[in-house]
């Protein structure tokens, strides 16, 4: 499998210093050590921002590294680099002083000054860049003036490309794609079932000693009263006919009592399988998805990831947590380099972008785009993972739908179930 070209382009090290002692603008948002913040801006993508750390240190060297924000980043794919390659382009940073945000529909934060960095994509695709390291001034000439610290540069973000010929529960084709979308070549197929007992299944997971804690702890089959959607199954195959992962919803997603919602104190779980062994019928849990439906002014998918260990059910390593508009949809995404030190630590398999893929909202025709770093990709075994990871926050989305409204015939057990 050949990957696609995607670069990384990193602000890191976002430090500000003042020529005096500066006041927090209001009480309640910044504490007095962090008065201060940045929208970084980069053309043809939103705008993020981040809080800025202030340096008391009169020197001019760089500043402490553990006082230093957490790192920015944007992905640029294989458009992007082609539309940026040989063309001057140049990312923004406007700090300010005071509160983030809006009051009244008027931004509460005070404009200190901005700083422009001029990027050259040429040939980032294949080598590391610096395009700054250092302390820039900022704000009017002829007076006092603060300075930002700040590196910018650019990595090779290499990632393998693959998209699924069909909503998840069809069981579609799922091809790689390369070369701006003009190759699209099959390299795994899914099979979905809705099979109200999983006890019929011929997928037996390794017997372990920690096997048997995983299923006792997320996977009771007990019947529970009143609606539930359970037994979705998604497996997937190499272009032999070979399985090479597979995703089991192992807790039913059920309302939670005199609701028609599955909650965040009950969530629904999948439990995402690869082989194990010569035994194409023995399988080792890899990561552990819950699902549920958040409350509040944003109707929103909620979700957890978790790599399963040795150690148990109780020792899972927590790598992903977040929001989906349900709506909207969005993107569900692993990435160890943003994630700070902690996540670093944690995630066994090396720091950067790991895996992202689309999830359209609900009602919505669904094929999802994944994307996988090349550096977590050692054989097909290893891709399909994270495709059977992808298929399940897809298929979350519908298995969260509110119990008030029907499912499509493909999802569901019973006739009564769906929709046509």
């Amino acid at each position: 499998m050949d990957p696609c070209p995607f670069v990384r382009i990193l602000v890191e090290s976002l430090t500000l210093k003042l020529p005096f002692a500066s006041k927090p603008a209001g009480s309640g948002v910044h504490p007095s050590s962090t008065p201060c913040f940045c929208k970084i801006r980069l053309k043809n993508f939103p705008s993020q921002t981040a809080l800025l750390p202030l340096d008391s240190n009169d020197s001019s060297s760089s500043p402490n590294g553990g006082a230093s924000s957490p790192s920015v980043s944007f992905h640029l794919d294989p458009q992007h680099l082609g539309r940026l390659s040989g063309k001057p382009t140049a990312l923004h940073v406007s700090v300010y002083t005071g509160r983030m945000g809006r009051t009244c529909g008027v931004r509460s934060g005070k404009t200190l000054g901005r700083v422009r960095v001029e990027i050259d994509m040429g040939g980032a695709d294949g080598r590391a860049c610096v395009f700054q390291n250092g302390w820039v001034g900022i704000g009017k000439e002829g007076k006092p003036s603060a300075r930002l610290y700040l590196v910018v540069r650019a990595e090779p973000d290499p990632r393998f490309v693959f998209q699924f010929g069909g909503e998840p529960e069809c069981s579609p084709v799922v091809f790689q794609i390369r070369e701006n979308n003009d190759i699209r070549q099959p390299v795994f197929s899914c099979k979905f079932s809705a099979d109200r007992n999983p006890r019929s299944r011929s997928l037996q997971l390794d017997p372990g000693k920690n096997t048997r804690g995983w299923l006792n702890s997320f996977g009771n089959e007990k019947e529970r009263q009143g609606r539930e959607r359970k037994g979705w199954m998604i497996m997937i195959h190499d272009l032999s006919g070979s399985p090479v992962a597979a995703a089991s919803m192992i807790t039913p997603f059920v309302p939670s009592p005199g609701s028609d919602r599955v909650s965040r104190s009950n969530p629904g779980a999948w439990l995402i399988l690869r082989p194990h062994g010569f035994s194409v019928s023995s399988w080792k849990p890899w990561g552990r998805l819950e699902a549920w439906r958040e409350r509040g002014s944003t109707d929103a998918l909620g979700y957890k990831l978790e790599l399963v260990t040795d150690s148990g059910p109780n020792a899972g390593i927590p790598i992903a947590e977040g929001t989906l508009s349900v709506r909207k949809g969005g993107l569900f995404c692993i990435d160890t380099s943003t994630g700070g030190d902690v996540l670093h630590s944690l995630w066994p398999f090396g720091r950067g972008y790991v895996m992202g893929s689309t999830v359209e909202g609900e009602g919505k025709v669904s094929k999802p785009i994944v994307q996988v770093g090349m550096q977590h990709v050692t054989c097909m075994a290893d891709a399909a993972v994270f495709i059977a990871l992808s298929a399940a926050i897809d298929l979350s989305m519908d298995a969260c739908r509110l119990f008030s409204r029907k499912l499509r015939k493909e999802l569901c057990h019973d006739r009564q179930d769906y929709i046509l």
